[in-house]
């Protein structure tokens, strides 16, 4: 069976609603697998949806997703004036927000000696992509969206391009400046095959991927020796909590990393409180006294 509105709803989504192209990949595989249930299940009440996603295998974030951009679509044809009575009976899953994972002053400081190369301009290239993770707090997308000319020298500030193609200014730290523009003159020409504005250059001499940032930390990550690698958003964790470690407040740090909303941002407080509980644990005089 075909979905109603099919074509509308992506056209709505990316040229209204200015929704990136993973975005619109993930509501698509959302869609697909409404499509599959429908087609196995014609009869079916939507409640069976539930069951049939998580036999997919699907964690309970990825269910609550694909619950959400069904409610979406939904949304999207009663607009056009099609009823559906299955918005009403969509309620997503309970999902448990964990704590974020920032990465420490320590595992960073790993990773940047991890990331040598023998060509010295690679490893230039290495070093300000770390650091511009780890300096922005930006998310890989807008780290590989970068271009030259998004760094306003003058100013001190770096433009970044985020959800929905929102535009925000982020200050540079005096060493992340610096660096910046030692990398812009004297590093990525000479990483440069063809002419482009991106930012960062990959070792084909063009705009970076996301596959390749990955590649980059996995091979970094395990030349460090971690067990894991660390991945991009532990970099934003990590420089979101160590703001408000050093006294910013929470609106300014919802502001650099492009929040919608404050209750996001608040969650790094809770970062804090467990690491000021720890350190309390472990340095308070009181814990050496025996009772």
């Amino acid at each position: 069976m075909a979905l109603d509105y099919w074509v509308e709803f992506f056209e709505d989504l990316e040229q209204v609603r200015g929704r990136s192209k993973n975005t619109l990949m993930a509501y698509r595989r959302d869609l697909d697998f409404y499509k599959e249930f429908k087609d196995k299940y014609p009869t079916a009440s939507i409640r069976k949806f539930y069951q049939y996603i998580e036999g997919k295998g699907l964690s309970t974030r990825s269910q609550a997703r694909a619950i959400s951009s069904l409610r979406t679509y939904f949304k999207f044809c009663e607009l056009q004036g099609k009823e559906s009575p299955e918005l009403r009976e969509l309620r997503p899953p309970k999902v448990k927000v964990g704590l974020p994972n920032p990465v420490s002053k320590e595992e960073f400081q790993r990773l940047f000696t991890a990331c040598k190369h023998e060509d010295p301009y690679k490893q230039g290239r290495n070093q300000i992509t770390l650091l511009l993770l780890y300096g922005l707090g930006c998310r890989v997308s807008e780290l590989i969206a970068l271009n030259t000319s998004d760094l306003q020298e003058d100013a001190s500030l770096i433009r970044l391009i985020g959800k929905g193609g929102k535009e925000r200014l982020v200050p540079l730290s005096t060493k992340l400046q610096k660096e910046l523009i030692d990398y812009i003159k004297m590093v990525r020409p000479r990483l440069l095959k063809l002419e482009n504005k991106s930012l960062l250059i990959n070792d084909r001499g063009k705009r970076p991927s996301r596959v390749d940032v990955w590649r980059w930390l996995s091979a970094w990550s395990k030349e460090a020796g971690f067990e894991d690698t660390i991945s991009p958003h532990r970099f934003r964790h990590g420089c979101a909590t160590a703001l408000l470690d050093s006294g910013m407040d929470l609106r300014s740090i919802q502001m650099l990393l492009g929040h919608a909303s404050l209750q996001t941002t608040q969650i790094y407080t809770s970062v804090s409180q467990k690491k000021m509980i720890e350190s309390v644990n472990t340095h308070h005089p009181l814990s050496e006294i025996e009772s």
